[in-house]
């Protein structure tokens, strides 16, 4: 395991060693995830499919998640330090990791043109990068686009259970304090500015139409954060975009089945260059 100094502040970053003449592929985590919630019920998913295909891969801890140094004063208010916003994050906080932080770190590592795999949060960076940058390909895995009223409700769902500590068993905070040096850090963040008001107004379906990378768009079809309508939406301002969705899952499919995602990921990689 890595740390990567982006302007003063230390990422963690995960190496998957591979042939250096293919385009690698970056790993964006969801909301609460982190380099280490990648393997889960004893599988690494991303080293898993970089040895299926034959490609090195990347992946990174954002800012405040896993072992990459903490947002300050992540309920404050909004700031800015230098490169880096601070403070509770704002609407536009996807944006920023796509269009901010994610590029210095590619360049920082020298990573051209990535294949980018991005589930949840992630996969919503994955498609705005690849609505400014190029890449190789986009992989988006139960991508939001625009805010639906069943994530709202499932993230108010996991607020009460991060706060409310169960009797004889571990509870959502205690579970995510095994991925994140700073647990608070980590869910505040992304559960405050998901049920802020101003959030409610979030919609990337039109910064969509200007991707023209490959693009695959994969959720389970019990996803409890967001309709199959996230795909639609997309296909429709991305016409080239491919849908699978793989039934009996819900909203992450690298933990509840692995195996069919990968298979549904090869055919688009067999392809690329």
């Amino acid at each position: 395991m890595n740390r990567i100094e982006i302007s003063g502040v230390c990422l963690e970053v995960k190496v998957i060693p591979g042939p250096r003449d293919r385009a690698p592929l970056v790993f964006l985590h969801e909301g609460l995830g982190s380099v280490s919630m990648w393997t889960q019920r004893g599988r690494d998913w991303p080293s898993e499919l970089c040895a299926t295909v034959g490609r090195p891969g990347l992946v990174y801890s954002r800012r405040g998640y896993g072992q990459s140094d903490p947002v300050p004063d992540v309920r404050g208010e909004p700031g800015w330090d230098g490169f880096w916003h601070t403070g509770r994050h704002e609407p536009d906080y996807m944006h920023l990791e796509a269009w901010h932080v994610l590029p210095a770190l590619l360049q920082k590592l020298g990573v051209h043109k990535p294949v980018l795999v991005g589930h949840s949060d992630g996969a919503t960076i994955a498609l705005l990068h690849a609505s400014r940058y190029p890449v190789t390909a986009c992989i988006a895995i139960a991508p939001h686009v625009t805010v639906e009223d069943v994530a709202i409700t499932a993230i108010a769902r996991a607020k009460r259970a991060y706060e409310e500590a169960p009797s004889g068993s571990p509870g959502l905070r205690q579970r995510l304090a095994k991925h994140h040096a700073d647990v608070d850090n980590a869910f505040w963040q992304w559960n405050d500015v998901w049920l802020s008001e101003a959030f409610r107004q979030f919609d990337i379906r039109s910064t969509c139409q200007t991707i023209t990378a490959p693009l695959l768009l994969v959720q389970g079809d019990n996803d409890e954060y967001g309709t199959l309508r996230q795909l639609q939406w997309v296909q429709e301002a991305a016409s080239h975009a491919r849908q699978v969705v793989i039934r009996d899952c819900g909203h992450s499919p690298h933990k509840d089945q692995p195996d069919t995602l990968t298979a549904s990921v090869i055919p688009l990689l067999a392809g690329l260059p």
